[in-house]
């Protein structure tokens, strides 16, 4: 990790995808990133990572946008689409490359999950290709070669953290066998274009962090400080997705939606915050945000009223 973050100005993110409206869950992780950005005078970007375009639902990040603003976020800058952004990605890869840390791969999800033992995130890559293609193997995908050096950092919610990529994850992908150049790849080079130097979001990521690291160090870019905030679930336990039929938040109730948001991130507003207009009720939240107040949990079951439902 960067020891030199705490001297550069803070650069935060908001990066959803566009897969249906924005929901309650989604919302605490807005909400959180934007916090911790302006308590620290920090800016706040939003970025709309719509790469994997089978996954989208067409409308949804303006939709998305449209929410934000009326929920009184105020973002800097422009926004950003990941869709756009073949080329940045492209170079990365090819930056990896050439030395000679990614390499092609012919395997099909059936042959890895019918020989691969079950790693932190699914099957750890067996390794098939990752000594050339075997002989009649055409290459489908790009893989990144990792090590079994534990990846060590200390997250600002969840405490210290560690995995061993070669172990628990294994060679992860890069370029997807459709073309799309996958989500690790994409979030890191984005990130460190950006020049994000905090990232708050749900701890349904702690997972793929390591990875992330992992590749800033190879693309030689500088680590973000890490907050991974619990995952809203329904009483099932399940997170608040498009998959569970997570409903929509609403604008009429703006202002008390946000107190739910707050008492969700361990916040304790006064019950008038919900009735008083949104620039005084974010100007408490920034003063009295901090995020050691967050639950320090993966997962925190929460309960929509049935008129937001």
């Amino acid at each position: 990790m960067n020891s030199d973050l705490t001297s550069l100005k803070y650069i935060g993110r908001f990066a959803p995808s566009p897969t249906g409206p924005l929901h309650f869950g989604s919302l605490v992780a807005a909400t959180a990133s934007y916090l911790d950005a302006r308590a620290h005078n920090g800016s706040w970007l939003v970025r709309m990572e719509d790469l994997d375009k089978p996954r989208e639902v067409p409308g949804a990040a303006q939709d998305i946008i449209d929410t934000l603003i009326s929920f009184g976020f105020q973002w800097d800058g422009e926004i950003i689409y990941q869709s756009q952004r073949d080329d940045i990605y492209r170079q990365a890869l090819e930056k990896l490359i050439s030395q000679q840390l990614a390499y092609p791969c012919g395997c099909s999800r059936k042959e890895i999950n019918a020989a691969a033992q079950m790693g932190i995130d699914g099957p750890v890559y067996p390794g098939f290709c990752r000594h050339g293609l075997p002989e009649g193997k055409q290459p489908v995908s790009w893989r990144l070669r990792v090590n079994n050096e534990s990846i060590d950092y200390e997250d600002r919610v969840q405490g210290k953290q560690s995995q061993i990529l070669g172990r628990q994850v294994g060679d992860f992908v890069l370029k997807r066998a459709d073309g799309l150049f996958a989500y690790q790849l994409a979030v890191v080079a984005d990130d460190g274009l950006q020049g994000v130097t905090h990232i708050v979001r749900g701890a349904d990521l702690l997972d793929s962090t390591p990875r992330q690291i992992y590749l800033q160090q190879q693309l030689g870019v500088n680590s973000p400080e890490y907050a991974h905030i619990p995952v809203a679930t329904n009483l099932h336990g399940e997170k608040l997705s498009k998959q569970t039929r997570a409903q929509p938040v609403k604008y009429r109730d703006s202002g008390a939606v946000l107190c739910r948001v707050l008492n969700f991130l361990g916040m304790q507003p006064p019950t008038d915050l919900a009735h008083v207009p949104l620039d005084i009720l974010w100007e408490w939240a920034i003063q009295h945000w901090n995020v050691q107040l967050v639950p320090k949990i993966r997962r925190q079951v929460t309960l929509i009223p049935a008129e937001n439902d």
